[in-house]
C-alpha cells in the first residue's frame, strides 16, 4: 500500500482530479462481518448466513451482501485519500452504484479511486471520487461507486 494522498485545500482536490489513488491495504471479509452485517440490516438471506446450504448454491459458498462491500468504503477510502485542516467533511451520498462480481467469504478486498469533479457547492467543495473495490484474484471488480463528499476548509 502506498501512503495517503492528502489534500488541504479546494484547490489540491482540484489539481487531483483524475490521478490514481491508492490502493488501499488488503481487508478480510470473514463470516462473522457478513453474520454482524446481516444482523445489523436484518438481512438473513441464505446465501449470506447458511455456509452449508450456500456450499450447494450457485456461488459454492457465502458470499457478502453487496451492501457491506459499500460500507467498508469509510475503512478503505482514508488510507488512499485523506483532506485535511478542513472544518468539517460530510458523506454526501453516491450517484451511482453496482456490484458487478460477488464477494465470497474469506475474500481479501482492497480500494482504489480517481477524483472525477470538484465543484463549489453550499459554502464549501462537493468531490466526485469513483471508487473501485477490486477481489483478490478476481477478474472484475466487487464494488464501483461514485461517492459524493463535502468539504468546508
Amino acid at each position: 500500500m502506498s501512503e495517503p494522498r492528502i489534500f488541504t485545500s479546494a484547490e489540491e482536490l482540484t489539481a487531483g482530479i483524475g490521478a490514481p489513488l491508492g490502493p488501499s491495504n488488503w481487508l478480510e471479509v470473514d463470516q462473522k462481518r457478513i453474520d454482524l452485517f446481516a444482523d445489523a440490516t436484518g438481512d438473513h438471506q441464505w446465501i449470506h448466513v447458511d455456509p452449508e446450504r450456500a456450499a450447494s448454491g450457485p456461488f459454492g459458498s457465502t458470499i457478502a451482501h453487496g451492501y457491506l462491500t459499500l460500507s467498508l468504503l469509510p475503512s478503505l477510502v482514508p488510507q488512499i485519500m485523506r483532506v485535511e485542516g478542513m472544518r468539517m467533511g460530510i458523506n454526501y451520498g453516491v450517484d451511482k452504484v453496482r456490484f458487478p462480481a460477488p464477494v465470497p467469504v474469506g475474500s481479501r478486498l482492497r480500494a482504489t479511486a480517481l477524483i472525477t469533479e470538484v465543484v463549489e457547492a453550499g459554502g464549501g467543495v462537493q468531490v466526485s471520487a469513483t471508487v473501485t473495490v477490486e477481489r483478490e484474484g478476481g477478474e472484475k471488480p466487487v464494488c464501483v461507486a461514485e461517492s459524493v463528499s463535502r468539504y468546508y476548509f
